[in-house]
């Protein structure tokens, strides 16, 4: 906002067609309108001259004068200082969508250059900004340190966050504050579903396609969600609605070196197992190398996260606000486990589901979660499920 003060000159005049960023007034400093005031000094030294008397004490008032010039002299430098901050020149010229969008991805404005109209900001800046941060040398994008210092037990190093750990931070403070989350576990025996993909593996790689597990998961996630709506909806809590979505945009958490970003595979209940394949290959490789748009982050119904190609076993995934349900994969292991009452060595892949009590009960969540499981035990069933 512009600094406080007096207006002691106006730059344009009215019907002038004004640029952006083109000072409109002169502000004087808040302090500079005292000055004229103090002149009351004077009349004092003009009114003693009555008695004769007084004649001596005339001395000292001649000194008085003095402090008059540099208390004049405060207005015409005050005036200087305020004038070269424009209250204009601060704000970046875009629309409140673009600017939505910026904070979504994280974008400063104020870093980006708009090539609209007279220099707007529009959404195809912001993608820009976002791809060119993305291709910067690993060394250019580690926020810079700030400070060095010590605590008590030693030294520390302070570093910024990014634009994007800001962001992703907000959302998931904001997940965690608006939905109650609750967590269930459970493990799918995949050793069948692991004997069908490395037999088709050769096949796939002929195609120079790598056939995975996830493949076969994020098919069954996708025909479980068409027989369990309520897991693919969302909630509308000012019209205290649920809303049922028709499609199925199963979301994939992909770590990039500038943070998690999800991009959402398209109505994947439509896809056979070759194509669901081919679009997790196509949409990691623009994750990893900040090929994606906004619109490749937008529209998700689920969101899978794959921790089990890092390590781990069970965890309690945060939900990806709106959506009311998050699978977290764990790494598959062999385990020995009981089967017509013999002991026997299964590969065991865990599962963590995080759903939305207020639109999911826990009962819901384990049929949900027993069908996943079902598609994943009987794999056959996935290559036939249409």
């Amino acid at each position: 906002c512009a600094p406080g003060g007096l207006v002691s000159k106006v730059l344009v005049k009215k019907g002038d067609t004004v640029k952006v960023g083109q000072p409109l007034v002169m502000l004087d400093a808040p302090g500079a309108a005292p000055a004229k005031p103090a002149a009351p000094p004077p009349k004092a030294a003009e009114s003693s001259p009555a008695p004769a008397a007084a004649a001596k004490p005339v001395a000292p008032p001649a000194v008085a004068p003095a402090p008059a010039p540099s208390v004049a002299a405060a207005p015409k430098s005050a005036a200087v200082a305020v004038e070269e901050p424009p209250a204009v020149a601060a704000v970046e010229p875009a629309g409140p969508a673009v600017r939505r969008l910026a904070r979504e991805l994280g974008v400063d404005l104020a870093r980006v250059r708009g090539t609209g109209p007279a220099g707007r900001i529009v959404r195809e800046d912001v993608i820009a900004a976002v791809r060119h941060a993305s291709a910067a040398p690993a060394g250019r994008t580690r926020p810079e340190s700030t400070s060095t210092e010590r605590d008590d037990w030693g030294p520390i190093r302070r570093e910024q966050m990014s634009r994007m750990r800001k962001t992703i931070a907000a959302n998931m403070v904001r997940s965690v504050q608006t939905i109650p989350h609750l967590t269930n576990f459970d493990d799918a025996d995949v050793t069948e579903l692991e004997v069908l993909r490395k037999a088709s593996a050769a096949e796939y790689a002929k195609n120079n396609l790598k056939l995975t597990a996830l493949s076969f998961v994020i098919k069954a996630v996708s025909l479980s969600l068409r027989q369990h709506p309520a897991i693919n909806a969302t909630i509308d809590m000012e019209k205290g609605e649920i809303v049922y979505r028709d499609y199925v945009n199963v979301g994939l958490a992909v770590d990039t070196p500038r943070g998690l970003v999800v991009p959402v595979l398209r109505d994947c209940d439509q896809l056979s197992i070759p194509q669901v394949a081919q679009a997790v290959a196509d949409t990691a490789e623009k994750a990893k190398n900040a090929q994606y748009g906004i619109e490749d982050l937008r529209g998700g119904t689920f969101t899978i996260s794959n921790l089990g190609a890092v390590g781990g076993a069970y965890s309690t995934p945060i939900i990806n606000w709106p959506e009311v349900a998050i699978l977290l994969l764990g790494r598959s292991r062999k385990m020995p486990v009981v089967r017509d009452d013999k002991i026997e060595p299964r590969l065991m892949m865990p599962l963590s589901l995080s759903y939305d009590h207020r639109v999911v009960d826990g009962a819901m969540a384990a049929r949900f979660l027993n069908e996943i499981i079902g598609y994943l035990e009987s794999p056959g069933r996935l290559l036939l499920a249409m």
